[in-house]
């Protein structure tokens, strides 16, 4: 397992990028579940976090809530749409090890957004297609020079990972 040197600098522009991505797609959320305000306040701390650069057991917490909420929700759309958020607010905590878990970390607010938009149609793939072309569209670059020091991406066979592979193969370039 290798380390790698992450920045502050890096974690608030990752955390920049996946709050982008997740507050996309909280209106998803807020549909199914309009008093329950965990993966907002998930995504607020993480906006907290770009300007300060601290990692605060409120940001923390917030994820770990954000998480909680995916999984008190009946609605699949909403369930992702809470997961983004929680990985949102995760994305700081990254680790300096170069391993596919932490890939994933930063793949999880994008590929969750597009999970939940591509879910609230129908199971419509193109929106999803669609909401990850948003966010490789508008991940910085170091954003995509933090991911290539991570391993690859395996393809897989749920569309989770599908999302995934593509997220992760277009950032790589």
């Amino acid at each position: 397992m290798n380390q790698v040197t992450i920045s502050d600098e890096d974690r608030r522009l990752l955390g920049r990028w996946a709050a982008d991505c997740a507050e996309r797609v909280l209106p998803l959320f807020e549909a199914s579940a309009p008093d329950d305000t965990r993966p907002r306040e998930a995504v607020e701390a993480l906006r907290a976090f770009t300007h300060t650069g601290k990692r605060t057991a409120r940001l923390r917490a917030a994820s770990w809530a954000g998480h909680k909420a995916a999984g008190e929700v009946d609605d699949p759309a909403a369930t992702a749409a809470a997961r983004a958020a929680c990985y949102a607010a995760a994305a700081p905590y990254i680790h300096a090890l170069a391993t596919a878990h932490q890939a994933k970390h930063i793949h999880g607010p994008a590929v969750y957004a597009a999970l939940a938009r591509e879910l609230s149609e129908g199971g419509d793939t193109a929106v999803g297609d669609e909401e990850l072309r948003w966010a490789i569209g508008h991940a910085p670059p170091e954003v995509r020079g933090l991911l290539r020091l991570m391993p690859a991406c395996e393809p897989g066979r749920s569309r989770l990972a599908l999302l995934r592979h593509r997220l992760d193969s277009a950032l790589r370039q």
